[in-house]
């Protein structure tokens, strides 16, 4: 792909900045000054907008961008033909075979050796809400080893939160190029086209599939304009385009079902573009965490990097949270997260390490689902060590886990109940914490 000159080597082909107004030519004057919409535009491009939001939505949730690209994206279709994507499913997906009540943990969906692209290697793993009414979510497991070939792809339904595991992929999308790697995530607005490439596999990650409201920074409150996740570490790309002639494939997804069209060329030649509505990329390193410096555990919404409004304020659509290495320091605090139920549905997933409350099974690359208002928490070694351990100021190393935590109950599709690798025994985490009751003040801690 042709990218925009002129970047300089500190952002490497991206633009920093969450929700920023951006504009980028990969030509040197493709871009219109003052206007969006001239009556000719430099280099014989086309003027087209892509619009995120509604046209009257207020203004500091609008986001549209305004593309100059070789043809109207009206060449990048011709007639639907209806396909088969059998492992990646949409809500609702209420299997009446299968149990979604209950605490379950998978582990590492394990490669095969069948070459899998982006759209073959997608796994879901569970669906919440109605992809039909836009709200609610999916998360999946997609499994990768080979590049898209001439092939392409956007969701009519979703933006996709994407965060690897284990290898490298490259996206080549209508307004430019993301490498990504595991210890990053990128967030693929609905509606737009790109290609996924192999750099380095095979490939295995997490994606979380957005039917709602777009994800967004969460308000810090008394926290204040700094720490979590910041605004300048976000990386947009670039304009890029390709100008090649060749019988292409484009997949679309849209209400649940895959469709497939057939053009005559490459659908990513946009060649300049203004806007912020874009495809981004964050290095989850650059979480700056916040806790309790003193005592006391405060609640894991403290850890959310992203947030998905829903109608019910301070209720997400989905919230994507990070714990990743950070200083334990807390007085008379048990310091690993508290056995609790929530109205909000927990799927996780390990990227490297041990997570602090479950040191054993949950492994790099393995899940964990618990579901709306079943209690769960800290096994029985996690939670000795931390009953009877020493509090003097400790770091949790070497740990990058993450939530997608929903609102909605997440239902077990048919390959997370049957196929994917199922800890039979996880629910037995728990069988050995004792009673320590014995009706004295002191308790039973022997």
């Amino acid at each position: 792909m042709i990218r925009a000159p002129g970047i300089s080597a500190l952002h490497e082909g991206y633009m920093p900045g969450f929700g920023n107004d951006f504009e980028t030519e990969a030509l040197p004057g493709a871009l219109p000054e003052g206007m969006n919409s001239p009556q000719r535009c430099a280099y014989g491009l086309y003027g087209e907008q892509l619009s995120g939001t509604a046209f009257t939505a207020p203004s500091h949730q609008n986001e549209r961008t305004w593309c100059y690209r070789i043809r109207p994206a009206v060449k990048h279709t011709g007639r639907f033909s209806k396909i088969d994507v059998p492992y990646w499913q949409s809500a609702p997906n209420v299997d009446p075979d299968v149990i979604s009540l209950g605490q379950y943990r998978w582990d590492p969906v394990p490669h095969s050796e069948a070459s899998l692209t982006w759209l073959t290697g997608m796994r879901t793993m569970t669906t919440a809400g109605d992809v039909y009414t836009q709200v609610g979510m999916a998360s999946h497991i997609y499994l990768v080893t080979q590049s898209m070939q001439d092939e392409y792809f956007y969701s009519a339904d979703s933006e996709l939160l994407v965060v690897p595991q284990e290898g490298r992929l490259r996206f080549c999308t209508e307004l430019g190029v993301i490498d990504l790697e595991p210890k990053e995530i990128a967030i693929l607005p609905r509606g737009l086209v790109y290609r996924v490439e192999v750099i380095d596999g095979p490939a295995r990650g997490f994606v979380c599939e957005n039917y709602g409201q777009k994800f967004d920074l969460p308000g810090r409150g008394p926290i204040g304009a700094n720490c979590m996740a910041n605004r300048r570490d976000f990386k947009t790309p670039v304009a890029a385009f390709e100008d090649r002639e060749a019988k292409s494939r484009v997949v679309i997804k849209w209400q649940g079902q895959f469709h497939e069209t057939w053009i005559g060329h490459s659908p990513l030649d946009v060649v300049a573009w203004h806007g912020n509505y874009a495809p981004v990329k964050y290095d989850l390193r650059t979480y700056c965490p916040v806790g309790a410096i003193l005592f006391d555990h405060p609640d894991p919404s403290i850890f959310t990097v992203l947030t998905a409004p829903s109608g019910v304020e301070g209720t997400a659509n989905i919230d994507f949270v990070l714990f990743r290495e950070r200083w334990m320091v807390a007085e008379n605090t048990f310091r690993p997260p508290w056995y609790h139920k929530n109205v909000m549905s927990e799927m996780m997933g390990n990227i490297y390490g041990e997570y602090d409350a479950k040191p054993q099974g949950f492994v790099p690359g393995g899940m964990s689902l618990h579901n709306m208002m079943l209690p769960h928490g800290p096994d029985n070694e996690a939670f000795e060590k931390a009953s009877f351990g020493e509090l003097e100021p400790g770091k949790l190393d070497n740990t990058m886990s993450f939530m997608f935590e929903t609102r909605f109950p997440q239902h077990l599709t048919r390959f997370a109940a049957t196929e994917a690798p199922l800890q039979d025994d996880y629910i037995d985490c728990w069988d050995s914490l004792k009673k320590r009751f014995d009706g004295t003040p002191e308790g039973n801690w022997d």
